[in-house]
């Protein structure tokens, strides 16, 4: 039963970070969910919710080892270089609210 909890706040949490952080390409924004990008972000931070280590050097290192494949593979790049700096403020608070309720 755990389990389907935590499959369930992980699937929410994804749905939120989709819905509200973007990369930023060319000044376009292309929002997590629409890069598929939302579940990993979710599934990786979502330790750090359960025991309360939320900070921003830890979501920081997160973002760092999350590979993106651009130009069909020819290149990498994580993600945290391409999210503005902004949105790593925002991912913050959201998970910050996130764990509060």
């Amino acid at each position: 039963m755990a389990n389907y909890k935590t499959t369930q706040a992980v699937e929410s949490l994804a749905a939120e970070i989709g819905e509200n952080i973007y990369i930023d390409v060319a000044k376009w924004h292309l929002y997590l969910s629409d890069a598929h990008l939302h579940t990993t972000v979710a599934e990786k931070v979502y330790p750090l919710l359960e025991n309360d280590e939320v900070s921003e050097d830890a979501i920081t290192d997160i973002l760092r080892s999350i590979s993106v494949s651009l130009g069909g593979g020819k290149k990498e790049v994580s993600l945290l270089e391409l999210l503005p700096k902004q949105c790593q403020t925002n991912l913050l608070e959201l998970l910050e609210e996130f764990q509060r309720r």
